[in-house]
């Protein structure tokens, strides 16, 4: 039997995407995702409630979060969830559970050369994204 690990959120990007480039001038973006939920209580009061979600692009992908994403962007993400471990420089154990994506739409409404709005930029199935394995990190994250 075949497992699905499938991921689809629309957020707000946390910051602006960062990019690195690995051996091989192979490049990787990384961001927060902020995913916000709203509902009425018994009372009726709406309530919200956001969730953080830390998400990993690659190849293309990557370049194309540089180029055009920044703090704030409205995005459509799909991909799966992958965790990674590591040991810290005392010796606890860590964990990350991110969101490796491998489609992007951007949901920002934006005027073209006309003044016209276009309501998303599709950018789906680069070649090229597949992931490497990460390496082990000692960073923490951010929240």
């Amino acid at each position: 039997m075949r497992g699905v690990n499938r991921v689809m959120l629309i957020g707000n990007l946390g910051r602006d995407p960062d990019v690195q480039y690995l051996e091989g001038n192979i490049a990787v973006a990384k961001f927060p995702l902020a995913t916000t939920e709203t509902f009425k209580d018994r009372a009726g009061k709406l309530i919200s409630q956001t969730e953080w979600h830390t998400v990993v692009l690659w190849r293309g992908l990557a370049e194309l979060a540089q180029k055009y994403l920044h703090k704030g962007s409205l995005v459509y993400i799909e991909g799966r969830l992958r965790t990674r471990s590591w040991e810290d420089k005392e010796g606890n154990k860590k964990f990350a559970t991110e969101i490796v994506g491998d489609n992007l739409i951007m949901l920002d409404k934006r005027a073209d050369s006309h003044g016209h709005s276009a309501a998303h930029t599709d950018v789906e199935n680069i070649p090229g994204t597949d992931a490497p394995p990460m390496g082990e990190t000692s960073q923490d994250l951010p929240f």
